[in-house]
């Protein structure tokens, strides 16, 4: 597998993962205790910590794209056990 393809693959896995991960731990100011801005939205995060997704999202995806590539190498799962086509008929 080319270099190219392994970052664009494990680019695809971590933003999939940042979106699995992003919601996990966020609290609302109701939730927090905390006073609210006028006009703010109530569903608003209080405690919104970019960083500790993108933690969460690399390891995440670090684990799903090192699965991926031993699928790739041990060729596990193929196209052919994908075939949907033999469980309709």
């Amino acid at each position: 597998m080319k270099w190219t393809s392994i970052i664009a693959i494990y680019s695809l896995f971590w933003v999939l993962s940042a979106f699995l991960v992003m919601p996990f731990g966020v609290r609302t100011h109701d939730e927090l205790g905390l006073t609210k801005v006028a006009g703010q939205a109530q569903s608003a995060p209080g405690n919104y910590n970019p960083r500790r997704i993108a933690v969460r999202a690399t390891i995440l995806a670090a684990v799903l794209f090192g699965l991926y590539y031993a699928n790739f190498v041990n060729r596990w799962i193929t196209v052919n056990d994908l075939d949907v086509s033999r469980l309709i008929f």
